[in-house]
């Protein structure tokens, strides 16, 4: 079982898209709505055990304001009204698909942030930071942006949203942190890295991949009327993470030293389309759910490269890595 599950969050460049395909066949030769049933507990599945590695406590470590705060500054500033203007020029009939964009870019960092940061040598101690941060600032801020920006386009349920932001982010978030110090009790620090903490981010992955199952199926008769509409939001897409990489690179190099430049990139790009799809999927009901989730799913497949690409790129644009920091 691990060795699946490992295969399929190591290259989920292609898990997700297998999944898509698997979800529109289903929903293609089968009534997909007894499906939706399965949304609540793939939700929880996909946030429940990406929050027991949650460093909550890293908030209260000092020493890094200014890059903490321009991350802040980008994420909530800069990238939803980036992403706004995207939802405009190309998806001013389809409102609600300019909304799952809007949504992707409201929720910054995941724990893919953490992991890129130090697979590129960068300071892991700030992307937690900004882990956690951008996670509970995302969640609160989500309800008021979407209100404010798509509310005249779309009917934006706030006690909706705001009810399962508590259920998939907070309630997630506390029962993480009380595991998190059990097992730790349990088991001590040393086997919890050593043999635990790479398991719970596989668990999330599965979760990921069936959430995308369920949207798709649900959505496959739509999608088999118009298959070229999934292809049409990579352009989007693309820009607005080009857009993004471009900023934050720029920004990380005049004003970071590298580590807290790589982690200033990662913070700020890498969005946490798990949550986005899990609003998606349980505060707007089946139909337009589904088409909301829609662009949130593509955007995985978009994410994930691009991080990986950027890897590759760091030693060019920063210079090469003295000892990295580490968490």
């Amino acid at each position: 079982m691990w060795n699946v599950l490992g295969f399929l969050q190591k290259y989920l460049t292609w898990s997700i898209p297998a999944f898509m395909v698997a979800g529109i066949a289903v929903g293609a030769i089968a009534d997909p709505a007894p499906l939706k049933a399965l949304i609540i507990p793939l939700t929880f599945l996909m946030v429940y055990p990406m929050m027991i590695n949650l460093q909550v406590q890293k908030v209260f470590s000092g020493g890094d304001y200014k890059v903490q705060a321009l991350t802040q500054f980008i994420n909530f500033g800069i990238v939803p009204f980036f992403a706004f203007g995207m939802g405009k020029l190309f998806f001013s009939d389809r409102p609600l698909v300019a909304l799952g964009l809007l949504l992707a870019s409201l929720l910054p960092t995941s724990g893919m942030t953490i992991s890129w940061t130090g697979f590129a040598k960068g300071n892991v101690t700030a992307a937690v930071k900004m882990t956690v941060v951008g996670l509970i600032l995302g969640s609160v801020l989500t309800p008021f942006y979407a209100k404010w920006l798509m509310g005249a386009a779309v009917e934006i349920p706030l006690s909706s949203i705001f009810t399962q932001i508590i259920i998939i982010v907070f309630l997630p978030m506390i029962l993480g942190v009380i595991t998190r110090l059990l097992i730790v009790r349990l088991v001590g620090m040393d086997k919890y890295n050593k043999s635990l903490k790479q398991k719970f981010p596989a668990f999330s992955t599965l979760g990921v991949l069936g959430i995308v199952f369920v949207a798709m199926a649900l959505k496959a008769q739509d999608i088999l009327s118009n298959p070229v509409m999934l292809l049409s939001f990579l352009i989007p897409l693309g820009i607005l993470y080009g857009g993004n990489f471009i900023l934050s690179t720029l920004v990380g190099k005049y004003f970071f030293e590298r580590g807290d430049a790589i982690a200033l990139v990662y913070g700020t790009v890498m969005r946490n389309l798990s949550i986005a799809l899990a609003i998606a999927m349980t505060a707007f009901g089946r139909e337009q759910g589904s088409e909301i989730a829609l662009i949130i799913a593509m955007a995985y497949i978009i994410q994930v490269q691009a991080a990986a690409w950027y890897v590759q790129l760091t030693d060019r644009i920063f210079g090469a890595a003295p000892e990295a920091k580490t968490a």
